[in-house]
């Protein structure tokens, strides 16, 4: 019934002639050299041709070899130019393209879970999908009702795809650490394979995406369309339209960037504190640029929540305040608090002043009142953790990250790369005091005084019983 190649033999030798296919490419280089082809002119058409390859690959398995190329793409901003220029635009294209199923499987699909007479729930349904992503794809329709709608269609064995496909990318972690040199690929790929389930469950989807419908009703800065129907493999949501993020990164203004830029870290830090939930999927494909109600200025529209963290004090109060206290350069204080969290673990011993100065380039974005994002400062970051000589990576392979933190980490790395591909000029610290807990001495010395009260109250308490 699906187009999704679904064995496994299949899905594995497509995917196993990636690293192959970067092989056989060098080897072709070389003889193109020896030929007497200028050195830069191979290398161009060597990252061309391996662009090329990867998107076709990913982009015709879908599943979690295009969940993949998505998670791989908002890091592209940490390559050298040299590297990401060739890559850019094929990674970009994952972000919201992929080859459609076909109208056939569409319509079975939608007659097995909304019942044969599907139809009469739409005043009309347009087959060619408007997006399609990794495991499903999106249809423009209209309502009974009357209502512009968003009809997402899961891929037929998107679950059985996924799990494959990330099975045998990790196999491949080794040779795939080339595409994204520097980065560690393979607790990505395990990291997105703990997800499937959650991504797989349009319940659980449309639960989160009607807490934040109903929580950013009205807000001025961020529009999440409700959900009008659910079942299983079908998820019905209100249409918006407006101008994907991608299409800023590759053309917006620079008043849309900043724009786009500013309200994408206000919804970072401000989903926790409002709704308990972390949307876990800051791809570009997942945002677009909608007018506000005044007509003038713009609003963030947010889209698939398929993967979010649950967090339900809000982002933990540890990362406010050893962000604060970075910033303060109190070094004995940090090292002490990363202790106590799990970031060093006991059987570790590091200098204070060196995490210190690990910590204080990473965290230059909130030091001052606004910060341009750029790709040569997401590059510099990387090099310098990634250069085996210098003492960034020494100390960096020392920390370790504690699992409760996994996700926040990965969701604030992505959304910096996405920051940084926009160009964006961000008033980060504003939404850092407004959002994240801990980060205000005040606020943490507030919490101190309130749980003391909560203490001597208990204490008075138990001195009245006994009484």
């Amino acid at each position: 019934m699906s187009d999704l190649p679904r064995k496994a033999v299949t899905r594995t030798a497509k995917l196993a002639a990636l690293p192959l296919g970067i092989a056989g490419r060098a080897t072709w280089g070389l003889g193109k050299r020896i030929g007497g082809r200028s050195a830069e002119i191979v290398a161009r058409e060597l990252q061309q041709r391996t662009a090329d390859q990867l998107f076709k690959v990913l982009g015709e398995l879908k599943g979690g070899a295009m969940k993949f190329g998505q998670a791989m793409s908002v890091f592209e901003s940490a390559l050298p130019e040299e590297i990401a220029g060739p890559y850019r635009a094929a990674l970009t294209k994952l972000q919201d393209a992929a080859p459609p199923m076909p109208t056939r499987t569409v319509h079975t699909v939608l007659a097995e879970r909304l019942g044969e007479e599907w139809r009469e729930l739409f005043l009309s349904f347009e087959d060619k999908p408007s997006a399609a992503a990794s495991i499903g794809q999106v249809h423009r329709a209209v309502w009974h009702d009357g209502r512009e709608v968003a009809v997402k269609v899961q891929y037929p064995g998107a679950g059985d795809a996924l799990l494959s496909d990330l099975t045998q990318l990790s196999r491949f972690a080794k040779l795939l650490g080339p595409l994204i040199p520097g980065m560690d690929i393979k607790p990505l790929i395990a990291e997105l394979r703990d997800r499937v389930s959650e991504e797989l469950d349009y319940e659980l989807e449309a639960q989160a995406q009607r807490e934040h419908a109903a929580e950013f009703a009205g807000d001025p800065d961020v529009v999440v369309p409700d959900v009008v129907h659910q079942c299983d493999q079908v998820l019905v949501t209100e249409w918006i339209d407006g101008i994907p993020l991608a299409d800023v990164i590759a053309d917006g203004t620079p008043e849309q960037r900043d724009r786009a830029g500013q309200l994408l870290a206000r919804f970072l830090f401000s989903g926790p504190a409002r709704t308990g939930r972390l949307h876990a999927d800051p791809h570009p494909g997942n945002f677009r640029l909608l007018p506000g109600e005044d007509g003038e200025s713009l609003r963030l529209g947010v889209l698939d929540f398929g993967t979010v963290d649950r967090l339900s004090g809000g982002l933990p109060q540890t990362i406010g305040a050893c962000l604060r206290m970075t910033l303060a350069g109190e070094a004995e204080a940090v090292y002490q608090m990363l202790c106590e969290e799990g970031f060093v673990k006991e059987s570790v011993k590091l200098d204070p002043d060196q995490v210190l100065d690990y910590l204080l380039p990473i965290i230059e974005p909130a030091e001052v009142e606004e910060f341009t994002f750029t790709r040569g400062w997401m590059r510099a970051q990387a090099a310098r953790i990634a250069d085996v000589r210098s003492p960034a990576h020494q100390l960096g392979k020392q920390l370790n990250l504690p699992p409760s933190y996994l996700l926040i980490h990965r969701v604030t790395l992505s959304t910096i790369g996405v920051l940084c591909q926009l160009n964006a000029s961000v008033r980060l610290r504003e939404e850092l005091e407004a959002w994240l807990p801990g980060f205000l001495a005040e606020e943490e010395d507030l919490q101190d005084r309130a749980l003391e009260e909560q203490g001597a109250s208990a204490e008075e308490a138990v001195v009245e019983a006994q009484a």
